[in-house]
């Protein structure tokens, strides 16, 4: 098992059960190809380097979990269609 952190931003211009809703369905991601999630870090709502879909503003999360080798990559290629995620990064964390 490796330690692994995602980082999401969401649409800042929806509302807060629809932003809990697209962090949990990451969070089912990661457990349905035998992740663990650890720790969500809610980092709030901070001003995007760069206009995105017409947003200057997002949503940052950070999910770290532990799970296999194989599993990221699964995560990445779901979470790409989550409806409000859009951007999204996975990580391995050195120990």
């Amino acid at each position: 098992m490796n330690k692994y952190e995602l980082t999401l931003v969401v649409n800042a211009k929806i509302e807060d059960d629809e932003r809990a809703a697209a962090v949990e369905k990451a969070k089912e991601i990661i457990t349905r190809f035998g992740g663990t999630v650890t720790e969500v870090e809610d980092a709030g709502k901070k001003r995007l380097a760069y206009e995105i879909q017409k947003m200057k503003e997002g949503f940052y999360y950070f999910v770290q979990f532990d799970a296999p080798a194989t599993c990221p990559a699964e995560v990445e290629k779901r979470v790409r269609i989550v409806d409000n995620v859009i951007r999204y990064l996975c990580v391995r964390k050195d120990a």
